[in-house]
């Protein structure tokens, strides 16, 4: 990764984005359309829908299953979600064929384990390494040995919920602490005389990590891109280092608490 040239070489040489403005998020396969044959229909009609012809990055969103269907989180009688079978490498060769018909420039995935990703990697006939893995990751939560992985196999990790989270109650847990009111954060930002959240984001940026900043705040959007402006001090990144509590925020399937999915360990 350069940060200076504010972008990042991913295995297939394309480039993306070090840091996302607000404006950057690619399109991702749902948890309904994880079946082979679903693959390429689903993503043209995310394109039909974004009046594209090809998009620049594509991935899997979650290595999870629902059945196939209209709705977003399909669920039985009894209110329980309703799974589906599938051969994620079955999938992810569906997302090669995507890429060979021009349809993506890339592909990828999202909250992936190493388990999940070692499946892939190793898979038979394996044609295109996912370029990147996007996760959870910020100081409380630093996916270090996840981040060590990805880079032994040239695959980009990319932080999203970089600064916590937005508090979004059907999403988030709201008992966890605020990551923006850290007191190391605070200390290291004040030092800088920066904000704790371009202290969050330089933070990842210096470790190798891509983050997605998603924001509806023109301000802030703006206040971003001044993380190019400073560099943390080996003892301020091994300071934030510290904080790292295994902690996450997000919870991607309503109802369904994290011993259920297989995404929940760190590494």
């Amino acid at each position: 990764m350069d940060s200076k040239s504010q972008k990042v070489k991913l295995n297939d040489g394309h480039f993306i984005p070090v840091l996302g403005f607000g404006t950057y998020a690619p399109p991702e396969l749902w948890l309904t359309s994880l079946r082979p044959e679903l693959v390429r229909p689903a993503l043209e009609k995310s394109l039909k829908n974004l009046q594209l012809d090809y998009v620049d990055l594509y991935i899997i969103h979650i290595p999870v299953a629902l059945k196939p269907g209209e709705e977003l989180f399909p669920k039985d009688e009894n209110g329980k979600l309703i799974f589906d079978s599938v051969d994620l490498c079955l999938t992810w060769e569906a997302l090669e064929k995507c890429k060979d018909a021009g349809l993506t420039k890339s592909i990828g995935v999202s909250n992936f384990n190493h388990k999940q990703l070692e499946k892939i990697l190793n898979k038979p006939g394996l044609k295109y390494k996912p370029v990147c893995n996007q996760v959870e990751c910020h100081p409380y939560l630093n996916q270090s040995k996840l981040l060590d992985f990805c880079k032994s196999h040239d695959i980009v990790l990319v932080a999203f919920g970089a600064l916590g989270s937005q508090r979004v109650k059907e999403w988030v847990n709201l008992n966890h602490p605020v990551l923006l009111e850290d007191p190391v954060l605070s200390a290291i930002a004040q030092k800088h005389k920066q904000t704790p959240a371009l202290v969050a984001l330089r933070y990842q940026i210096q470790r190798g990590v891509v983050v997605l900043t998603k924001s509806f705040n023109k301000k802030r959007v703006k206040e971003n891109i001044q993380v190019f402006d400073f560099e943390l001090s080996p003892e301020d990144m091994k300071a934030i280092d510290g904080l790292n509590r295994n902690r996450r925020y997000y919870e991607f399937l309503p109802g369904v608490g994290h011993p259920e999915y297989p995404f929940s360990e760190e590494y």
